[in-house]
């Protein structure tokens, strides 16, 4: 039996399956973000692990018998996230995450203090990243600085809880900017342009590796009496591309959650740091991916449901499913800033071409239209780095709107796939490295591609219309940006 173990911004989730992956049950238990000032956002790491507690315990009710035949665990998170550890091991400020804009400025100190940031790493610096999060700790808050004997990414903090040992994965470490991808292995220079040092990171492993065992207090209070081995499972995106099987050339999905993302995985190293393309490591071996990134994508629906007091899902319901074409109105979805293409975290969002008769299913129809235009916009940076996207995978939440496919494929110029009903979140991919971790099979056959339950392709009637407004969306940020400067 195995375990997979995911930590999202919203929740942590929970997945037991058998050696043939079937998955025997899911739990989760929910998170609450913290917004001490506007564009901050942090977690307390204790919370998370309450949280992972309240879903191993709530598995064990439910299958007691499996759980205690746990061999192995893998986990998945949110990634990016500086949780800053004193020499006794305990938080010393809540954990900076993904979403936290504070960092902007810090990013040009990196730069300046180191002028080929970019060429070691691959990528632009960005507010979201990890060492622009330290520069400003250490800049704001000079005595946590001082206390700093360990900086862990969110789901590693839950790994040494669990195992005592510092360790993370390539794919999740890729995001920290201490990492020379290209090497797999963390870059002295680029720590030392952030004031820190190679005694403060944990040890690295590919998230196929198992990288210890539960503790013996650990194991006994889960009832595991095999003290299952923790694979280095990975981030987010890598992992839910690995719940889908895209670990192969320019497999490629697109995740709708509460920030979308365009992932493509690669047999070598492909940056474009100039389009704020990501470059990463795998969390299989000698494999990389690239992302495109939009920080609101549901986020973007969500807000708006807010403002409108209405739920999202009854906000899409009222489009139907057909598409015709765009929503007269266009929307900016930069709500926290925007990475690719254009890595800026002060700008803001907009919504332009209101009217009198603008009502609730203009503006939904504006969020959905923006979010897919965002999409492109990174397609677009895919290409540019030499990456060709014949088809993608659609996963996360936003996959369930029918329209917003269909809006979707018709604006990327490509197929869109949907797996067959099942599990294909962080979890379960966690859950599949955790099985290699504990067996050491072959990563290609275990993680393999779901059935394709159906496909939308792009709506010919509606192409026209779609390609000129995505045209009048491309010049709004270069219209902007100097308004947020």
């Amino acid at each position: 039996m195995y375990l997979g173990l995911d930590f999202g911004t919203s929740s942590v989730k929970g997945v037991l399956i058998d050696g043939k992956q079937k998955i025997l049950a899911t739990a989760s238990a929910p998170l609450k973000v913290s917004r001490p000032q506007p564009g901050w956002s942090e977690q307390n790491p204790e919370d998370w692990w309450k949280a992972c507690n309240v879903v191993v315990k709530s598995l064990g009710r439910m299958k007691p018998k499996a759980v205690a035949a746990v061999e192995g665990i893998g986990l998945s998170g949110q990634q990016h996230g500086a949780t800053l550890l004193g020499k006794d091991g305990k938080p010393l400020r809540p954990c900076i995450l993904w979403n936290d804009a504070r960092a902007f400025r810090e990013c040009d100190d990196i730069e300046a203090a180191e002028p080929k940031a970019r060429a070691i790493s691959g990528n632009i610096p960005l507010a979201g990243f990890t060492a622009p999060k330290l520069v400003w700790v250490k800049k704001h808050e000079p005595k946590v600085f001082g206390k700093v004997a360990k900086v862990l990414l969110p789901k590693d903090y839950i790994r040494f809880r669990m195992t005592g040992e510092f360790a993370s994965d390539m794919s999740d470490s890729s995001g920290t900017y201490w990492l020379d991808v290209a090497r797999r292995d963390w870059s002295d220079r680029l720590l030392a342009a952030s004031g820190m040092n190679l005694e403060q990171m944990p040890k690295l492993y590919e998230g196929t590796d198992a990288t210890g065992r539960l503790t013996a207090a650990v194991a006994k209070a889960w009832g595991m009496p095999k003290r299952p081995v923790v694979a280095g499972g990975g981030g987010d995106n890598a992992a839910a591309a690995c719940g889908i099987g895209a670990v192969t050339d320019n497999a490629a999905l697109v995740s709708i959650g509460t920030s979308g993302v365009m992932f493509v995985s690669n047999d070598q190293f492909r940056p474009n740091a100039g389009r704020a393309v990501h470059a990463f490591c795998h969390a299989v071996p000698n494999t990389w991916h690239q992302m495109g990134v939009i920080l609101s994508a549901a986020a973007s629906l969500e807000w708006l449901a807010g403002v409108l007091g209405v739920p999202a899902p009854k906000l899409t319901a009222a489009l139907g499913t057909k598409l015709s074409g765009p929503s007269p109105a266009l929307m900016l979805p930069y709500l926290s800033g925007e990475r690719t293409p254009v890595a800026d975290a002060q700008v803001r969002g907009l919504i332009m071409g209101l009217g009198h008769e603008s009502d609730h299913r203009t503006l939904t129809h504006a969020a959905l239209d923006a979010v897919a235009f965002a999409f492109r916009d990174s397609l677009e940076a895919l290409k540019d780095a030499g990456t060709e996207v014949k088809r993608v995978t659609a996963v996360g939440g936003g996959s369930k709107s029918e329209l917003w496919l269909r809006i979707i494929a018709t604006v990327l110029g490509v197929p869109v796939d949907l797996p067959a009903a099942g599990n294909v979140g962080g979890d379960f991919c966690a859950a599949r490295l955790g099985l290699i971790a504990a067996t050491g099979a072959d990563y290609r056959k275990v993680l393999t591609a779901p059935r394709t339950a159906r496909t939308i392709r792009p709506e010919p009637r509606a192409r026209e219309a779609y390609e000129a407004h995505y045209r009048r969306y491309a010049g709004i940020y270069p219209a902007i940006k100097e308004i947020y400067r």
